[in-house]
């Protein structure tokens, strides 16, 4: 692979996917973890370049954003040159090696071309990986439609969203829907057919409906709590059905915003970490300063950490997923090897490329992030080559 070359980090702890390695290495080769060991001797590998970590660095795979419209001044609906050069050199600098590209609803025009624009994005192996998309909306319940623009929300229509699919190129892997409004209940059997990952989000469903999506194939719940029927104990809604269903895989964004620290342990304890996956659903305001931005045409206020429309609808995040990592152990002490789940592993196993992603095992691609023993990211690999690196550090 074109820049990437034969190099050994060593000395810190290694996360692999059964155990945490002290004195630990990794051997990178051709964009590949070729090797992962203990113990790193002098004369082992000769002639050989390696980098010398601390004893309390520690190496995890690189996280996987799954909900990302934005960020660092662009967003994926701008449908522009420079819009995804932009994420992917950016986007190491909080971990993340690997995401997938978010819309927002808007007119089918202006969506079409976002979604062309992501489908033949052809990016540096150095830097985040656009593993495909992530349709949100249009086919969303108005109740629930938090920023989403209302002027823009359709039924259900399985032919407009194979318009919207033919333009991705066929990468829409995931795709946010409600699946209680009418046409829902084609758009499930579609996905599952054509295998479209059915999200359940900006929904009003009860338990009965979200439960008839699942039998139907609904396989995934878009940042819970937000956009959606809470829990209550007559009528439990998406949460409650989140809250009690194993098969379903559940977005959550944890920036303290979204989710207060009660909801996110509450979350935790219900649904575990096997079934966890966090995610920033940021807008471009991210790693910007406080002001005004754009989000699908509507003007958002960003102000100590939070970005908002003029009524004070929550729209989107500026969080990283850095931060997420960080706050989901701070909130409910979760272990190293479950944080690792929730932002790298369980998104490679739903996305289908666990083959390659999500963990720190030979013949994986050596996505890595290196954190200092405060968990803040020191360095950034991707697909074997140094995307990021603190200079603090």
């Amino acid at each position: 692979m074109d820049g990437a070359e034969t190099m050994i980090l060593y000395g810190m702890k290694v996360v692999t996917r059964d155990r945490t390695i002290k004195n630990g290495y990794l051997l990178m080769e051709s964009g590949k973890i070729k090797s992962v060991g203990a113990n790193l001797a002098e004369n082992d590998y000769p002639g050989v370049k390696r980098i010398r970590y601390d004893k309390d660095d520690i190496a995890i795979p690189g996280f996987i954003d799954i909900h990302i419209h934005g960020g660092y001044g662009v967003d994926v609906m701008d449908a522009e040159q420079g819009v995804f050069e932009t994420l992917g050199r950016q986007l190491p600098s909080e971990g993340t090696t690997s995401y997938l590209a978010t819309t927002i609803t808007q007119a089918e025009d202006q969506t079409k071309r976002a979604l062309e624009h992501a489908a033949f994005f052809q990016g540096d192996s150095g830097q985040a990986e656009l593993l495909g998309i992530h349709l949100e909306g249009p086919f969303i319940n108005v109740k629930r439609k938090g920023a989403q623009p209302q002027e823009h929300l359709q039924n259900g229509d399985v032919e407009k969203f194979q318009m919207f699919q033919e333009a991705s190129d066929q990468n829409i892997l995931i795709s946010t829907y409600a699946p209680e409004i009418p046409g829902g209940d084609a758009l499930t059997k579609h996905f599952n057919e054509t295998g479209v990952i059915p999200s359940i989000g900006h929904s009003d469903a009860t338990q009965t409906e979200v439960e008839d999506a699942v039998k139907a194939g609904a396989k995934h719940v878009t940042h819970l709590f937000n956009g959606m029927r809470g829990f209550h104990h007559r009528e439990p809604g998406v949460v409650g059905t989140a809250f009690s269903t194993e098969s379903l895989m559940t977005e959550l964004i944890v920036d303290g915003l979204h989710s207060v620290p009660a909801a996110v342990v509450a979350a935790y304890r219900a649904i575990g970490a096997q079934n966890l996956m966090l995610i920033t659903d940021s807008m471009r305001a991210k790693g910007l300063q406080d002001g005004t931005y754009d989000l699908g045409g509507q003007g958002v206020t960003v102000e100590n950490g939070q970005a908002v429309l003029a009524d004070g609808t929550l729209a989107g995040s500026i969080a990283t997923m850095e931060t997420c990592f960080c706050r989901m152990h701070q909130f409910t002490d979760a272990p190293l090897h479950e944080l690792v789940k929730m932002t790298s592993a369980n998104q490679a196993e739903t996305l289908g490329v666990s083959e390659r992603k999500g963990a720190i095992q030979p013949g994986m691609d050596a996505d890595i992030v290196l954190l200092n023993n405060r968990w803040k990211v020191k360095n950034t690999w991707c697909r074997g080559q140094l995307a990021y690196e603190d200079k603090e550090w």
